[in-house]
């Protein structure tokens, strides 16, 4: 939720229904100017297909009124998928883009009309999740079959005149860049990360060129992105990847969030994020993690301040998906909590009922929310362009088991409802059981949107007055009372719909309410007796009999407490990391009550604990520590130190020194007058090999993070004897390869051409990313070109794209790939790669492409 208080505002009423023409006006093929927002004023597209889906859903509801909301459902404009190259001309799926494109038209009416349309089939599609995997590779092959056979076969379609009159709003490639922030170390999405990046600006670069296309990119949701470690470099990202493109930061019109996901839209009993409970602020509860966006609403705003800090005009727009994130429904909390406990707390007041954020997959308990709508009023901080609804109700995110299909989806266990997930803290996922595949028509999710949506849809018939009250609370006993405090615990009511809380009498006065089955009263009069009773109420506002009445006597108040407590017994240490230690105590006493727990590191206090554990952080590597806790009460007492535990962090990295095997197979290919490519079998390590250094004769000339190197500027006619050599992340260099020899050709020397490179950095603490264009400004083409240039200040390549990048020292090369390696007279690419320096990051001052110098531009 940022930093900033909010004030929290009601769900708005569902919106009209979006109006949809019997006839195609004349000005349906009539081009427009390109408008900054395409939604104002605009009706949007319908989809025939998935409304009659919806439609056989209603007609096969026994509930009328369920019925009736599945119909009002049904006339909600949705985006329509291109997920995949057969999706364009239409499959079993579904219509083809030019038969949406048509009936679009059939809509439209005297004003414009927008289609929200999905670009979704990158190479290496989604590397973090398996359900909704594509069906091109992570290669060079798949990135070319990505442009050719899908986005310019879209491209093609919608630059036809006869759709001018039509606003086409492109979700560009949901969950791409993002994983590229916080998933890079995944080898998958290493392995995809360059072709996301070239595959995105194409994509940018292909449909801003057509007037009426409007590109929002995706940029995950608060739950993924909010941190500001997470929500920094992915600005940073998309603004590298804008900068990549024909047209800069123009070729981006805005940014969708919560794709298919069900992030809460706003969090009306969690406004302040920086809000404390007994000192602790309430993003720090296990729920948020420390996060502070706890909802969309939010981080459109924060994310809007981060990409604005990093280029893009501050008129750039934000949508948000609505489709599944109004959790409604008898479980949603219909007041703040007042619990004095922080994840109590957070968790009876966040609407979100998910176990974890990061359970994704066809979540139980989530609903509709609000229609979708241009301009929402409310929130000008968020720059909101309009909700829309770019996942289709209904349609699910992965099955619940591993199901054969031809769609390169594979099983994700995150859909599993009885997996126990690591990533959700080791708790089920509380995904909807017996769902198909990503995409598919899932029933039993689709009713349970409608139930649950919020604000509740329009359109059902109105249910029967709920008039019964739940039963009286039984069982109503009190605790140990203190001087002003007594507390209370009762057996749960029952009722017709369901109890939403609990009403506290103190005789005939109501003193507090309660969600749970417990209450504790307060400033009370020491050595007094007290009458309480409790009354059980329902959402409808019906309220039980009262309790049995339970009477109970607070102690008598002291003038001073110098008791301190006892010394905390059985301090442990648990699992260890190289930087925390656990530790965990049993409660001590105290004659009033113990308020908290001090954890010193020898005589260090280093912390503070209302509970019985607390974990130690920012501790080093292979080191011991020893701890002790003490207790202490609310007048100050302190007790005797318990007794101490040892417990060291694990150990850093545990040197390596064991070198990779020599490779094998070292072949030479087809040779030219200046250079010789050569190709070997790679080696193994015990860690992983890192990349391989080639040698001529004893010089070394080159380096290669795969399994082959073009050695470049060579003297024609002439022989030439090359080894190569595997590194590992240790330093560890094996054995040569055997030798191979080969020899440059004579004859048919190449015309030297021009070049010019355009380098351009964005750095972060000690990471940065650069961005490189290479142009041929000669009069003959450039082949298989090699670009070289030196780092002045040590500077380290971490992970690269749109070209095969290698380093040695500070010197560093890029080849091009099989898609840009020639380049025509006056063409360009576009390259780049992530890095990290030390503190300094001066550009390079020269370049070369293959051996011969270029201009800097």
């Amino acid at each position: 939720m940022g930093r900033r208080a909010r004030v929290a505002t009601t769900a708005a009423t569902a919106m009209a229904l979006v109006a949809i023409p019997l006839s195609i006006t004349s000005s349906a093929n009539a081009a427009e100017a390109h408008v900054d927002n395409p939604y104002a004023g605009a009706t949007q597209y319908v989809n025939p297909t998935w409304a009659a889906e919806v439609n056989a859903a209603a007609a096969r509801q026994a509930d009328s009124s369920l019925a009736a909301k599945m119909a009002t459902v049904a006339k909600q404009p949705t985006a329509v998928w291109m997920d995949r190259i057969s999706a364009i001309t239409g499959n079993a799926d579904g219509k083809g883009l030019q038969y949406h494109l048509d009936e679009a038209l059939k809509q439209k009416g005297s004003g414009p009309i927008v289609v929200n349309l999905v670009i979704y089939d990158l190479p290496g599609r989604d590397c973090y999740a398996l359900a909704s995997n594509g069906e091109l590779p992570a290669t060079d092959a798949g990135l070319a079959r990505y442009k050719t056979e899908y986005i310019d076969k879209i491209a093609s379609l919608l630059s036809d005149p006869k759709y001018a009159g039509l606003r086409i709003s492109a979700t560009i490639e949901p969950d791409s860049l993002p994983n590229l922030v916080t998933n890079i170390s995944e080898p998958l999405c290493q392995t995809a990360a360059p072709y996301y990046k070239a595959g995105v600006k194409y994509a940018l670069d292909k449909l801003h060129a057509i007037s009426n296309v409007y590109n929002y990119v995706d940029i995950g949701h608060s739950g993924w992105l909010g941190w500001d470690s997470n929500s920094v470099p992915a600005a940073q990202l998309f603004a590298d990847v804008a900068k990549s493109t024909t047209a800069g930061f123009a070729s981006i019109d805005g940014f969708v969030s919560d794709t298919a996901n069900t992030t809460p839209l706003e969090e009306p009993f969690l406004t302040d994020s920086s809000k404390t409970i007994n000192n602790n602020p309430i993003r720090s509860a296990d729920f948020y993690e420390w996060n502070f966006d706890f909802d969309e609403l939010d981080f459109a705003a924060d994310m809007h301040k981060r990409l604005v800090t990093a280029g893009f005009p501050s008129s750039i727009g934000m949508l948000i998906d609505t489709s599944r994130n109004g959790w409604g429904g008898s479980a949603r909390p219909t007041a703040v909590s007042t619990s004095t406990d922080l994840n109590t707390y957070v968790n009876q007041s966040r609407v979100d009922r998910r176990v974890h954020r990061g359970a994704w997959c066809n979540p139980l308990g989530a609903g509709i929310g609000e229609l979708p709508q241009a301009s929402p009023a409310g929130h000008p901080e968020s720059y909101l362009d309009a909700y829309v609804w770019i996942k289709p109700p209904g349609e699910s995110d992965g099955a619940s088991k591993a199901i054969d299909n031809d769609e390169g989806k594979s099983f994700d266990r995150m859909c599993d409802p009885t997996f126990v997930s690591p990533k959700l803290k080791n708790q089920l996922t509380g995904a909807t059981p017996d769902a198909p595949l990503a995409g598919k028509w899932f029933d039993a999710q689709f009713t349970t949107l409608v139930k649950n949506a919020y604000p509740v849809i329009g359109g059902g018939t109105v249910p029967p007055a709920d008039t019964t009250a739940p039963t009286a609370p039984t069982g109503l006993t009190a605790g140990t009372t203190t001087a002003t405090s007594v507390p209370l615990s009762w057996t749960a009511s029952t009722d017709n719909v369901g109890v939403t809380g609990y009403d506290i009498y103190q005789g005939s006065t109501k003193i507090g309410s309660s969600t749970t089955t417990s209450y504790t009263a307060t400033g009370l009069t020491a050595s007094t007796a007290y009458s309480f009773t409790v009354k059980a109420k329902d959402a409808a506002g019906n309220v039980s009999a009262a309790s049995t009445a339970v009477s109970a006597t607070t102690k008598a108040g002291t003038t001073n407490d110098t008791t301190a407590p006892s010394a905390p017994t059985g301090l442990t240490a648990g699992t260890t990391t190289t930087t925390s230690i656990p530790l965990s105590w049993t409660a001590s006493t105290d004659n009033v009550g113990v308020t908290g727990y001090d954890v010193y590191q020898g005589s260090t206090l280093v912390g503070s604990s209302t509970t019985t554990s607390y974990t130690v952080t920012g501790l080093t590597a292979g080191t011991s520590y020893s701890f002790t806790v003490k207790a202490k009460d609310a007048a100050g007492n302190i007790s005797a130190a318990s007794s101490a535990v040892t417990a060291s962090t694990k150990s850093g990295t545990v040197t390596d020194t064991t070198a990779p095997s020599a490779p094998t197979g070292l072949t030479a290919g087809t040779a030219t007058t200046t250079s010789i490519p050569l190709s070997w079998t790679a080696s193994t390590d015990n860690v992983g090999v890192t990349g391989y250094d080639v040698y001529r004769g004893t010089t070394l000339v080159g380096s290669s993070a795969t399994t082959s190197y073009t050695a470049t500027g060579l003297t024609a006619g002439t022989s030439y004897s090359f080894t190569v050599k595997a590194k590992d992340a240790a330093g560890n260099v094996s054995a040569a390869s055997a030798a191979v020899t080969a020899s440059t050709k004579t004859d048919g020397g190449t015309t030297t051409a021009g070049c010019s490179v355009k380098y351009s950095a964005s750095s972060w603490n000690t990471g940065f990313t650069a961005s490189i264009k290479v142009t041929n400004t000669g009069t003959t083409a450039i082949s298989n070109w090699t670009l070289g240039f030196s780092f002045a200040n040590g500077q380290t390549i971490t992970q690269g794209w749109s070209a095969d990048w290698s380093q040695s020292g500070a010197a560093v090369t890029g080849k091009g790939l099989s898609w840009n390696s020639t380049l025509a007279p006056g063409a360009s690419t576009d390259i780049g790669f992530n890095g990290t320096h030390s503190g300094t990051n001066n550009a390079p001052t020269a370049f070369t492409i293959n051996g011969a110098s270029c201009t800097v531009a």
